[in-house]
Formats: structure tokens, C-alpha cells, sequence
């Protein structure tokens, strides 16, 4: 199927078959449903760390940071929304801890046919899996208007820890360090990292580093520009730097992490 066509993919190949293709925090063009269908996690989404079980949902909207820790036990499926899809899921960050039966039973459905769809690959199958999209879309919807599904009411650190987010998202190959998001933020340093702990677990330089550090990584396996340019294109001050910054966090140099990878385009 094209890459523009709704699609839907095992937890696993989500991940891309790497670890830190999901732990690592990050954001993404397309928009995404996860449903777990069996193990235990941690997500990071929406400036909070939050317990990840089986039968959750977990709806991630296009350029929001997150990152989702299965382990090896994680088992589930991701419906993937890419750039110029018709179907348009909510676009509110939400974990949906689904309890009733008749409600994981109907989104199981709704998966399996998209699925088996999917997979006979007939004429009319993109319009056919944007219907099938739509109407899981429409589960959803119906499910965030349910009362216990009603979004709990966050704490300053987790407000302020999701505007950071936000900023992050926005700014992370320019040159800004955690300080100047800080000050952008109308807080210190010090307070940022006491905040973005609290909520997520992780300090902002962390979130921060993760997000740049997941960008790297995805342009060395993905594509065959030199890493010069993927330094330059990140806000690297020298391809030295930049290869010291990849060895520090995966103890591995470019070369390596690029070996292990498949080739791809040029980066634009």
C-alpha cells in the first residue's frame, strides 16, 4: 500500500524491528491509534509518564512528543493516519484505559476487518480502509465522550512540562538549548527540570537530547546524507561535535549506526 494510505501495522513494525524508535521521545508526521492487546508499559505523551496496559488506546495526534516503552512482552497493533488521509482521528492526546467488554470486542472488529482488508489488497482497498478507518474513528470519538474517559485535570508541572513539549517539537533542530527554552517558557532552568521530573520522570535536557538524538539516528539508517550535513541540519556546531554527541548516548560512532541501518534517499 502506498505510504500516504491509511495503514495498519503490528506494534512491532512500528517500532521499525528498533527499540528506540519508540522509547525515545519523539514526534511524528502522521497520526497514530495504538491498542494494546496484552503486556505492560510506560508512555510518555502530553507533558506526563503514564502506566500502559492491556486493552488501552492511546491516540497520538501528528507533531506530539511521545515515546512508549512495551518491553519484549508488548503486544498490540497501531493504526497509522499518514499526511493527506481523509480520515481524521482526534486530535487530543489521550491514554483510554477500555474496561467494558462490548467496547474491546467492538474495537477488535473494527481492527480484524481493516486488517483482512488490508491484507487482500482488491480493487478500492485505500477508499475501502479510509471507511474502515472512520468508523474506528468514530469508536473513539464516542469513547472520549464517556465520563470515565474524561481527561483528568493536570497540575501546573504537567502543563508546564507539555508547553515544553510543544517547543521542543517546534524547535528542535535550531540551535536552543533547554535554558533558552526556559526563558522562552517565562521559568528557569531549574524549575523546568523540576517540572518536566515530576511529570515525565525524565529532566528537560533529556526530553530534549532524546528528541535530537531520535532525529539523528532515524537520518544515519535513513537516508545517505553525509553526516555533516545530518550535523548541520540539527544545529550541530561541527561534525565533531555531532559524533561525539552520538557516541556519548549510543556508544556506537555515525559509521557504525549507519552500517547497521538500510540506505534511503538523500536528506531534503
Amino acid at each position: 500500500m502506498p505510504e500516504t494510505d491509511l495503514r495498519i501495522v503490528p506494534l512491532s513494525q512500528l517500532a521499525g524491528n528498533s527499540d528506540w524508535r519508540l522509547t525515545l521521545a519523539h514526534d511524528r508526521r502522521e497520526q497514530f491509534l495504538i491498542w494494546v492487546t496484552r503486556g505492560q508499559g510506560r508512555l510518555l505523551l502530553n507533558g506526563q509518564r503514564r502506566g500502559v496496559g492491556t486493552h488501552n488506546a492511546i491516540v497520538v495526534p501528528a507533531d506530539h512528543l511521545f515515546s512508549l516503552d512495551m518491553g519484549r512482552q508488548g503486544v498490540g497493533q497501531a493504526v497509522i493516519i499518514p499526511e493527506g488521509c481523509q480520515v481524521l482521528f482526534p486530535q487530543m492526546p489521550r491514554l483510554l484505559r477500555i474496561r467494558e467488554v462490548s467496547a474491546m470486542s467492538e474495537l477488535t472488529v473494527l481492527m480484524e476487518a481493516a486488517t483482512r482488508e488490508q491484507a487482500a489488497a482488491r480493487p478500492l482497498t485505500a477508499q475501502a480502509m479510509e471507511a474502515h478507518g472512520a468508523l474506528i474513528s468514530v469508536w473513539l470519538q464516542r469513547q472520549m465522550a464517556l465520563e470515565e474517559h474524561m481527561p483528568e485535570k493536570r497540575n501546573a508541572a504537567a502543563r508546564l512540562c507539555a508547553a515544553y513539549c510543544g517547543r521542543i517539537t517546534a524547535h528542535f533542530r535550531e540551535t536552543m538549548t533547554m535554558a533558552d527554552h526556559a526563558a522562552a517558557l517565562g521559568v528557569t532552568p531549574t524549575h523546568l527540570t523540576r517540572a518536566c521530573k515530576a511529570a515525565t520522570g525524565r529532566t528537560a535536557a533529556d526530553l530534549l537530547t532524546e528528541r535530537v538524538l531520535y532525529e539523528a539516528r532515524s537520518l544515519l539508517t535513513g537516508t545517505r546524507a553525509p553526516a555533516q550535513d545530518i550535523a548541520r541540519h540539527l544545529g550541530f556546531g561541527s561534525a565533531a561535535y555531532f559524533t561525539r554527541f552520538i557516541q556519548h548516548h549510543t556508544q556506537a560512532t555515525p559509521t557504525a549506526l549507519r552500517r547497521a541501518g538500510a540506505q534511503a534517499p538523500e536528506l531534503a
